[in-house]
Parts: structure tokens; sequence; C-alpha cells
């Protein structure tokens, strides 16, 4: 999952032999799961077709402000283009482009949406050694730069010419590793870890059997996405599950048991900033574990079970500078039991859900959740997804604590 999820990418495409790699970068950037808009200059459709990258963006490509063979045609407006972006992305950007960027010479359609775009401006030279090397150029770098925009710096290597420097575009898989990154320094949890538990335990009763539950482990899952997009370092203690999430920002430590599970949030614990134990740990593991497999009977089986640590509590006894949230299920006196583990466990914040609410609960893709903070401020959410309960949960995180 990339923090492009989301965002409406306008990719501008200017006249250098570079102009091929844009079709990989469409795609990648619809893999990430942005929507994509194209905006050609003239020259550059001699270099890739608009065909080609209408096709991966699955949106019209624009390179004029009308199109000229058809007189009945609307404007192309660059106004409604610039507003439309969550960020601009000018790649290959020649120095001919460059330069009327700086200037402001709005004499085609791509430099008229990049003058009345309101959102952060990328842009990924491209040209050969001598013109990237031109003071001209590194004034239009220099003055870019001061406007805010972006620059993707160019990569060293052969050039069209067969000259061996700098001035080469960056790949595109490298295009878009330094957008994310970018986005990623500028959220508010950049440079923090979080700790978050999800999932099950599993309690051995033989080498084949076992005391679990039902729980999924989707909402930490979730949870986990919108810490990510925040910026977070994210550390996922997680039992088994189904749920499977990829990304750089993200490290998966899998356990079985609550033993496991306590010993690897101890691990850590220490060196997070937040911890936001999500996952449905058992209370009781089986007293004597037998070696081999339990044969069946006509007679009853008697367990003794005895209690597992408390995860939650002993991270609130530990508790130094990090924010520590807690997971609430509850059937009746929910608003109470959940301040009473709030106060008792040391918490920041509680996340409470009961079972008694259509949708809510183990397995299912949505909950309905109340956010209790240790001021015993009382938020209460409707029915959502969890992946939308996942950003509820951090957005207050972030209003009420000190991160």
């Amino acid at each position: 999952m990339s923090v492009l999820r989301g965002k409406n990418i306008l990719l501008g495409i200017t006249a250098g032999i570079a102009a091929y790699k844009t079709a990989s970068l469409v795609r990648l950037f619809v893999k990430a799961g942005a929507e994509v808009k194209v905006i050609m200059t003239p020259a550059a459709k001699e270099f890739i077709t608009p065909l080609t990258l209408s096709t991966l963006s699955k949106n019209p490509v624009y390179s004029s402000f009308i199109d000229e063979d058809d007189e009945n045609a609307m404007w192309n407006n660059h106004v409604e283009l610039g507003l439309w972006a969550d960020l601009m992305v000018i790649a290959p950007a020649t120095a001919n482009t460059l330069s009327k960027m700086a200037q402001g010479n709005s004499d085609n359609l791509l430099v008229a949406t990049y003058l009345s775009a309101k959102c952060p401006v990328y842009f990924a030279p491209a040209m050969d050694l001598d013109m990237y090397k031109h003071p001209s150029t590194k004034e239009s770098f220099d003055k870019l730069r001061e406007y805010g925009n972006i620059m993707i710096p160019a990569e060293h290597g052969e050039l069209a010419s067969g000259l061996i420097g700098e001035g080469r575009m960056a790949e595109p898989e490298g295009i878009v590793s330094f957008i994310e990154n970018k986005i990623i320094e500028g959220q508010p949890l950049y440079d923090k870890t979080v700790l978050i538990t999800a999932g099950p335990t599993y309690e051995a009763i033989d080498p084949v059997r076992f005391i679990g539950n039902h729980s999924s482990g989707k909402m930490g899952f979730a949870v986990a996405k919108a810490a990510i997009d925040l910026g977070a370092t994210v550390l996922m203690v997680c039992g088994p599950t189904h749920e499977s999430y990829q990304h750089d920002l993200l490290k998966m430590i899998a356990v079985t048991s609550a033993e496991d599970m306590y010993n690897a949030v101890h691990e850590h614990y220490g060196s997070v900033d937040i911890a936001i134990m999500a996952a449905a740990v058992s209370d009781f593991r089986p007293k004597q574990v037998a070696q081999n497999k339990i044969k069946k009977s006509d007679t009853a089986l008697t367990l003794e079970l005895e209690p597992t640590k408390d995860i939650l509590e002993s991270c609130g006894r530990l508790k130094k500078d990090q924010i520590l949230v807690g997971f609430a299920l509850e059937t009746d006196n929910a608003i109470e039991n959940a301040i009473q583990k709030l106060k008792k466990k040391n918490l920041d914040l509680i996340v409470l859900n009961s079972l008694q609410d259509e949708g809510a609960g183990f397995g299912t893709d949505t909950n309905k959740i109340t956010l209790i903070d240790k001021d015993e401020n009382i938020s209460a959410m409707p029915l959502k997804s969890k992946l939308e309960v996942g950003t509820d949960i951090m957005n207050e995180i972030l209003k009420h604590c000190d991160v």
C-alpha cells in the first residue's frame, strides 16, 4: 500500500527522449492507487503516443487548450486541471519547459496548468550533459525551488548523445519512491514509531488443539495503514491471521500465544512513541499442555486454566513518554467498564466497541466505536469501514496527545 493511494496526480510530459519512460511511470502511479491525468506538450507526442498514456491512465490525455479536430469541443480548462491535482509531476522536464515555468511563459496548456496549480509540484529534469550544466538551466532550477517546487535529481549515466554524465531522468521507480518519501517526511508522525498488536492468540491444549477467539486482525491492520499514511514506522505484533499488508514502513512480527505476544511487545515497547493494543489476547491458557494429542473418549474433558500475562496493564506500569492506547470489547455497562479499564491500566485513550452493535466486532469489515480519552471525554462514532475507523483512531491520537 502506498501513500499515493487516493491521490490525484497530474503528470506533465515534455518533449524529451525520456518521455518513453512515462508509460511505466503512469502504470506505477495507478498501481499505487492514484488517479492519473496526463498533459503533454504538443511536441511530446512525437516521443510517446497519447493513446498509450490514455489507455494506461484510463483518462483522456490533454495537449492543447481545444481539440482542433472538433469544432464543437469545449476548451480544456487549465484552472480546473490545476485545482483537481493533489500533486503535479513534470517528467521529463526539458530545459525549454523549465525555463518557461521559471519565467511564467504560458504558451502551452502544460505551463498554463502549472501556473494554476495550488498543489506541490515535482519536476524531473532530463537533458544532455552540457544543457544540464548550463548557467541558464541552473538558474531555472534555483528559481523553481524558490517557488517551492521540488526537484527530483537527475541521474548519472549514458545520455541520448552518447555522452556519460548527469542529466538522465530518474527511473520511474525512483520517481515514485522519491515522491512517496517526500510525502511521508511531511506527515505529522514522520520519524515516530508505532507499535500495534493485532489478531487473536492461540493457547495450546495439545499439539493439535488450542483455545482461541474469532478475531481476524482486520482492525489492527486498518490502524497500521492509517499510522503509515501519517508517516509513522509501524511495528506490528500479530497473532494468527489471514490478513496481509506490505509496506516499506511496516515490520511484521508473527506470534502465536499470549506469552509470545507479551515477549515481543516488551522487547520493543521501550523504544516506541505510540503503542496501540488492538489484539484480542486470550485471558486464560491451559495450565498443563499435553505433549501428545488427547484421544477422544466418552468421558468429559476438564481443563484447568490459568491467567495469561496482562500485556496492556504491564505496559501501563512501564509507561514513560509513550502514548498508550487500549481496546475494550464490552457486552454491558460498556462506558463504565471502558473508563474503569482506562484508569486501571494507565491509558491515554481507549477504543470501545460492543458486540451488541450490528456490523461491529470480530471478522467484519466495519466497526462502530466510542473513543474515550484520559480526561473521560467521550466521542461516539457511527458505523464505518474499519479503514475509516483506523483513521479516526489515529486522528484522535494526534488531537489529544503531544507527539
